[in-house]
C-alpha cells in the first residue's frame, strides 16, 4: 500500500514525464506527428491523446462521473492543443490530489467503465494504475519517436529523481 505523500510524488514524476514527452513531441512536422506507424494506436498523436484520455476519464471516474468516450485525437491537430487540455486536466487532478486523506486512499470506489460494467479497487490502486498505464504508453511514443528519427528524452521514474532531487 502507498500513502499519500507517496501518490504526490507519483503524480509529479508522471506530471513532469507527460511534459517531457510532449516537449520532445513539439519537435515533430505536422505530418510526422500524425503519420501512422502501426502502433496500438496509430501515431505519435493518436497514442498521446490516448494517454491524456486515460488520465482524464480516471480522474473523472474517481469524482462519480463516467465518461462513455475517450477524447478524438482529432481534435489535437498539434501538441499545443494536446498540451493546453494536459493542462487543464493535470489543474484538476493537481486539486483532486489535494483533497485526499490517506483515509480515502484505502477506501473502495467503484466506477462504470466505458461499456456499462461495474468495477471497484481501493483508490490508490486505481491511481497507481494510471501511472503505470501512462508510462508504458510514453514508451510507445518513445519508440515511434525513434522511428520517425526523432530525439528522444529519458522519462525514467529515477531520472525524474536525478532532475527533481527528494527534499
Amino acid at each position: 500500500m502507498v500513502d499519500l505523500s507517496d501518490i504526490r510524488e507519483l503524480y509529479a514524476y508522471n506530471r513532469s514525464a507527460d511534459q517531457r514527452t510532449l516537449q520532445v513531441s513539439a519537435k515533430l512536422t505536422g505530418e510526422a506527428f500524425v503519420r501512422p506507424l502501426g502502433n496500438s494506436f496509430s501515431s505519435v498523436r493518436d497514442t498521446l491523446a490516448h494517454i491524456l484520455s486515460g488520465e482524464w476519464i480516471w480522474l473523472e471516474r474517481w469524482q462519480g462521473r463516467f465518461p462513455t468516450t475517450f477524447l478524438d485525437p482529432a481534435a489535437f491537430p498539434t501538441v499545443d492543443s494536446l498540451r493546453s487540455r494536459w493542462e487543464t486536466v493535470d489543474g484538476d487532478c493537481r486539486n483532486f490530489i489535494q483533497t485526499l486523506s490517506g483515509e480515502r486512499l484505502r477506501r473502495q470506489l467503484s466506477y462504470i467503465n466505458r461499456v456499462g460494467e461495474r468495477f471497484s479497487y481501493l483508490l490508490w490502486q486505481q491511481m497507481l494504475h494510471v501511472v503505470n498505464h501512462s508510462s508504458y504508453h510514453r514508451g510507445q511514443v518513445t519508440t515511434m519517436l525513434r522511428q520517425l528519427g526523432a530525439e528522444v528524452i529519458s522519462t525514467d521514474f529515477l531520472a525524474y529523481y536525478d532532475e527533481n532531487p527528494p527534499k
